[in-house]
């Protein structure tokens, strides 16, 4: 695991009675997935561990998420806002972060990046009649007719950056986007498996 730079030097606790609120978000997709709160000791064993520790303040100790349930926060990375007096926390979860056993403590779609509201939906188009929806006649289909599909709109976008027709290109390759989420579907698979393929590929190559 590659080390985690953080300057801690400057974080404001008195500002905060001693207890910065550490925001925690999905390193991959974005979603945001709790909110703690973590004193100097808190960080401290965040940073040496880079297993995500808060200060609990109904139970009065350091705390780190997962200790009972094993549903742990591995730290990819942290940093302070403007005023050094919050934290956000980059994480890959391992397993559902709420207590109540979703993803995330917030159930607003809203509270999501579009990609994944885009995705739950393409998600709940699968098995509706194919008349319903031009992505539920995609699932019905089958993976052959998704494949194409994707070929298609792959070679759209390369002949659009060719002609630098950047508008084209932007439709071109939204369109690439939304095809390749169905097909990722059809087999079982998200943009979450590309992301993290891409993360250990970084990872494997700045070691």
């Amino acid at each position: 695991m590659t080390d985690i730079v953080f300057d801690s030097t400057t974080v404001d606790w008195d500002k905060q009675q001693g207890l910065i609120p550490a925001v925690v978000q999905h390193h991959l997709t974005g979603k945001v997935l709790m909110l703690g709160y973590m004193d100097q000791a808190a960080l401290e064993k965040t940073l040496a561990t880079k297993q995500v520790t808060f200060f609990s303040r109904s139970k009065q100790r350091l705390w780190t998420k997962g200790e009972t349930s094993g549903n742990t926060l591995d730290l990819i990375a942290i940093d302070k806002d403007c005023d050094n007096d919050s934290f956000l926390v980059q994480v890959i979860p391992n397993g559902p972060t709420c207590h109540k056993g979703t993803e995330s403590c917030w159930k607003d779609g809203n509270a999501h990046p579009f990609i994944d509201n885009l995705t739950n939906l393409i998600i709940s188009r699968k098995g509706q009649s194919a008349d319903s929806s031009y992505t539920a006649s995609l699932f019905e289909r089958g993976t052959k007719r998704i494949a194409q599909k994707v070929g298609e709109e792959g070679l759209e976008t390369a002949l659009a950056a060719a002609t630098h027709d950047k508008e084209e290109l932007v439709n071109e390759a939204s369109d690439l986007m939304y095809h390749l989420i169905v097909l990722l579907e059809d087999q079982g698979l998200s943009m979450a498996d590309i992301n993290k393929n891409l993360l250990d590929r970084h990872t494997k190559a700045n070691k």
